[in-house]
Order: C-alpha cells, then sequence, then structure tokens
C-alpha cells in the first residue's frame, strides 16, 4: 500500500528537530511517550516524519522538552509550514516514499543513471514504456503514474529557484532503443534541447572509461539550501529504495559521483555524442 503521508523536507527538519530538543532534555523516547500521556510509536512517527503532528502535539513536546524563545517560535512556524501541501499529494495513490518531497526541495541535484534516462528529462512516450515495463503487467496506475512523472518535471523551469540538475549517462543508454528507433529519436532530441537549460548539466560516460565507481548502479545526490537540511544519497532497485544520510554515507557517494562525472566526457562533447545517437 502506498503511504498515506509524504513528509517535506520542512516536515523531515522538524521530525529532527524534535528529537534534537528530547535528547537534550535528556529523556528517552519511552519517558517522553509516558510524560505525554502517548504511545511510544507516536513519538517514534513524529521524530521519523512518519506521522504529521499537528501544531498541539508539537507544542506540548516543546513544554516538556522545556524550549524557549526563540527556538520555540521558529519550530511553531516550521510546525505551520510543514503542513503546506506539495504537488505529489494529488498523487499519493502511485508515489511510494519521500523523494518526489525531496527532490522538489533540493538546490541541486546529481543523478547517475546507468540504465535508462531520469524521469526529470523523459518524453511521455518514452516514460510511458518504462513505468509499463515497471509495472510487471499492471495496467491500472500506468497513467496515473504518467501524470504524476510530467508534473514532476516542471521544477525544472518553475519560477521560484529551479534546481541545477547534473546528469551522468552511461553511453549504452542513448543506444538501447527504448520503444523503437522512432521514439528514441525523440527522446534524444529531448536530451539535446534540455542540455541548452541554464540550470541543466549533461554528461556522458563513454563505454570507452572501462572499469569505474559507477558499476554497483544508479545513484543521486541531493543538496539543499537550508544548511539545517543535511544532505541525501538516493539509490533504487529490485529490492527498494535506499537512503543515506549520515554524513560519511553521503560523504562517499558525493566522491563517488565526483569521480563518475570526472571520468565522463565534458557537455560539449556528450552532446555530440547525444546528436550522433539521434541520427543513428
Amino acid at each position: 500500500m502506498p503511504p498515506r503521508y509524504i513528509p517535506s523536507v520542512r516536515a523531515r527538519r522538524l521530525a529532527r528537530s524534535l528529537r534534537e530538543f528530547r535528547e537534550q532534555a535528556e529523556l528517552g523516547v519511552t519517558a517522553a511517550a509516558a510524560r505525554l500521556g502517548w504511545s511510544q510509536g507516536k513519538v517514534s512517527h513524529i521524530e521519523s516524519a512518519r506521522n504529521k503532528p499537528n501544531e498541539r502535539d508539537v507544542e506540548l513536546m516543546l513544554n516538556l522538552y522545556g524550549v524557549g524563545s526563540p527556538d520555540r517560535e521558529a519550530i511553531l512556524t516550521l510546525a505551520r509550514e510543514a503542513e503546506d501541501r506539495g504537488w505529489w499529494t494529488d498523487y499519493i495513490d502511485v508515489l511510494n516514499g519521500p523523494y518526489v518531497a525531496l527532490e522538489d526541495a533540493a538546490a541541486e541535484i546529481g543523478n547517475w543513471a546507468p540504465q535508462v534516462i531520469p524521469g526529470l528529462l523523459q518524453t511521455q512516450d518514452y516514460a510511458r514504456e518504462i513505468i509499463k515495463a515497471g509495472e510487471l503487467g499492471k495496467a491500472s496506475d500506468i497513467e496515473r503514474r504518467l501524470q504524476a512523472r510530467m508534473v514532476r518535471q516542471t521544477l525544472l523551469t518553475r519560477e521560484d529557484s529551479p534546481p541545477n540538475l547534473h546528469v551522468v549517462l552511461d553511453e549504452a543508454v542513448l543506444g538501447r532503443p527504448i520503444g523503437g528507433p522512432a521514439m528514441m529519436r525523440e527522446q534524444l532530441h529531448r536530451l539535446a534541447s534540455e542540455a541548452a537549460r541554464p540550470n541543466v548539466t549533461i554528461q556522458v560516460l563513454p563505454q570507452s572509461a572501462g572499469t569505474h565507481c559507477g558499476l554497483e548502479g544508479s545513484l543521486i545526490m541531493l543538496r539543499f539550501a537550508e544548511p539545517a537540511d543535511p544532505d541525501v544519497a538516493y539509490a533504487e532497485g529490485f529490492f527498494g529504495v535506499v537512503y543515506m544520510e549520515s554524513p560519511q554515507q553521503v560523504a562517499h557517494c558525493r566522491l563517488a559521483f565526483e569521480r563518475i562525472c570526472e571520468a565522463a566526457l565534458d557537455p560539449d562533447d556528450s552532446l555530440s555524442l547525444i546528436n550522433a545517437a539521434a541520427k543513428r
């Protein structure tokens, strides 16, 4: 079942802050729950951003932890802002996990894509083929997922601080004829036009690069404008998704992404390779 709640970055920041205030008050989850008259699960779910607390619950937690001004006002403002609806709430029936909310709030997105062109740069027909393949025969949600993906792409062209997107494609992606030659040609033309955007950088890692540190799979790096929001590394596969948020994990993934970028062709040579693939 898809989750009923996808936390925004503000909601995650709120959850992290409440956990830190509890720890500063030297209270364990069990003790805090007992003092609040709540279950341990409620406290844990709020602190992990699995549940959205209302403003009254946040006030009770701040009272218990002895949080005064100006932190108190900042957290209550954050609690009110966390209530804001994101575009993804209209598609929560077909979206899984918090990735779309994280992506929507990111200032920088780095994407190593060894299999397919990333969703933010896909044409509608290409995206439909990818979604159909992933559904493994289920047809009911395909159009809903496709609609969500097309809405998701608007973040690159929004007026209010669109993120910088840096994509590195494996050269094999350019030659994989998803949907047939005509559909793939259209997709490659779209890729070339997206590369002209000032906030989009596209590189191609050529097959001649041989062994490189991206062989283990795809990787997405998310960086946020707010210093209070730590970077996130994200990967997905057959057995689900993995979010890496510890400083050590993120630093390791960022170094890997930087080395992939260094091994790839520069953007101009990459664009030439994309255009040549379209002609073929």
